[in-house]
């Protein structure tokens, strides 16, 4: 059992900043890629960025140069650093993780339960 436990969102000015942090925890022998997916109102979910397990990162256009994703991989974390956050930023913020579970050892992709960040004036 994989659980991925997210903290860190709320409310923020346009401009401001705000940095989401997301736990995994249980029957984990590793953790290949982690990253960050959104849903805003009406629209399907979407790559916000991703970081492999050497530290590789692709983001979505949209949030380049704003945002950065890093994992502390002692602690099984990752997190997104948000900064000049825009209002279309409002959304459902969604954890991330492909990750090895015993006994199979295949790959399950494994989600946190969604944190809300709203950008508002």
């Amino acid at each position: 059992q994989v659980q991925l436990v997210e903290s860190g969102g709320g409310l923020v000015q346009p401009g401001g900043s705000l940095r989401l942090s997301c736990a995994a925890s249980g029957s984990i022998f590793s953790i290949n890629a982690m990253g960050w997916y959104r849903q805003a109102p009406g629209k399907q979910r979407a790559l916000v960025g991703i970081i492999g397990s050497g530290g590789s990162t692709n983001y979505a256009d949209s949030v380049k140069g704003r945002f950065t994703i890093s994992r502390d991989n002692a602690k099984n974390t990752v997190y997104l650093q948000m900064n000049l956050l825009k209002p279309e930023d409002t959304a459902v913020y969604f954890c991330y993780a492909a990750i090895r579970v015993p006994p199979t050892f295949t790959l399950n992709n494994a989600w946190g339960q969604g944190t809300q960040v709203t950008v508002s004036s």
